[in-house]
């Protein structure tokens, strides 16, 4: 190295190790958002997204993703958008939550972590569709944990809407906690991208 270089071999060597650090480079990609066009519409969407309830809607085949803008600060005070977890919606006869059928029906668990009576076929932001086993009654509400396989339980409260022909019964979710809601989205996200990879590129 020479004398009047600015920095050690040593230090170069850091540099380049941080540079090369997988878990350093990685960014978000669903939660960054550049706004290009212009201070006016930036500001006009920071005023919207603090006051109000601000969305970028995509839509695509038959379903349609709604994103919500969030306001946040960074560790400078300076403010920017990100985008939320999307809301995935289906169309057809009616728009309604995207529902992911789940490949083996799913036990909802007391908060033991016990299997019960009410297994899960589909979930989506807004209800499941359940199979009551053991002959028993279906419950006119419940408050159970949903763990799918490979993911952090899930807390669930719904309420009984109707039996289906093929004699499943659905229930209306009513999430009281928004960081189970949000867990929730997010599971739904992680699966809506395994399902339609294409998508999610």
């Amino acid at each position: 190295m020479h004398r009047d270089a600015l920095l050690t071999q040593d230090e170069l060597d850091f540099i380049q190790t941080m540079q090369h650090n997988p878990q350093l480079n990685v960014r978000d990609a669903t939660s960054s958002l550049l706004v290009n066009g212009g201070s006016q519409i930036r500001d006009l969407l920071t005023r919207l997204a603090a006051n109000e309830q601000v969305t970028i809607q995509a839509q695509f085949e038959n379903q349609q993703m709604t994103f919500p803008l969030h306001l946040v600060e960074d560790e400078f005070h300076a403010l920017h958008l990100r985008l939320g977890v999307p809301i995935i919606y289906e169309e057809g006869p009616m728009v309604r939550p995207w529902r992911l059928a789940l490949l083996e029906p799913v036990a909802l668990e007391n908060a033991r972590g016990q299997p019960g009576t009410l297994w899960v076929h589909e979930v989506s932001f807004k209800g499941v569709l359940l199979e009551v086993r053991n002959r028993t009654k279906p419950p006119k509400s419940f408050a159970l944990w949903f763990s799918p396989s490979g993911y952090e339980r899930i807390a669930l409260h719904g309420t009984f809407e109707r039996e289906t022909e093929q004699g499943y019964y659905a229930y209306r979710l009513n999430q009281s906690d928004a960081d189970e809601t949000e867990r929730l989205r997010q599971y739904i996200l992680q699966q809506h991208r395994l399902t339609h990879p294409t998508l999610h590129l």
